[in-house]
């Protein structure tokens, strides 16, 4: 497995089976947080649900279909990032992430993203990377602007999440426009 410095007490790893407590413990202390942006807070029930997304991520890292890692503060899960999928006919893949609340503002969102963007530019060879946020969610927007995302559209009612439709901002950034840090 693969571990990626994120600074001297924060890594990314693929997540283990053996985490899956823990990330239904971090899930389940931010529900409603997370759940106000995504919706898998709210298929994730059990410590079982936790097991049973780690398993099938691993497998789609095994096919390299996309995969998410743990992100890890201290030695704590702290939220998690990863390709949503790869597609290596197009060059290109998705990013997303999440953190839990009582973490945000420490920078590791932005250089967890930075890093995954140098792998996919200069270790995958892919062209373009995009990062879906809902519209509203101005924090998680935050990031793709400040890394240098070209906003490339807005789809209106996107997803239906805890009763109401989210609409959703499409960032985009070739690698031709990245500089590598």
């Amino acid at each position: 497995m693969f571990k990626y410095e994120i600074d001297d007490s924060s890594f990314l790893s693929l997540l283990e089976i053996k985490d899956a407590q823990q990330l239904y413990d971090l899930i389940n202390r931010n529900r409603d947080h997370i759940g106000k942006w995504l919706n898998f807070p709210n298929i994730t029930l059990r410590p079982e649900d936790s097991k049973t997304f780690i398993e099938r991520t691993r497998l789609r890292y095994a096919k390299e279909e996309g995969y998410w890692l743990g992100i890890w503060s201290r030695d704590k899960l702290v939220g998690s990032i990863g390709y949503v999928y790869l597609d290596q006919d197009n060059k290109k893949t998705e990013i997303g992430y999440w953190l839990g609340k009582e973490y945000e503002g420490k920078g590791l969102i932005t250089k967890s993203v930075k890093l995954l963007i140098n792998h996919a530019f200069l270790e995958l060879k892919l062209n373009k990377i995009e990062i879906g946020v809902a519209t509203a969610n101005t924090k998680s927007r935050a990031i793709p602007e400040k890394l240098g995302f070209k906003p490339e559209g807005e789809l209106r009612d996107y997803e239906y999440i805890n009763g109401r439709f989210l609409d959703r901002i499409i960032y985009g950034l070739r690698a031709d426009e990245w500089r590598t840090e």
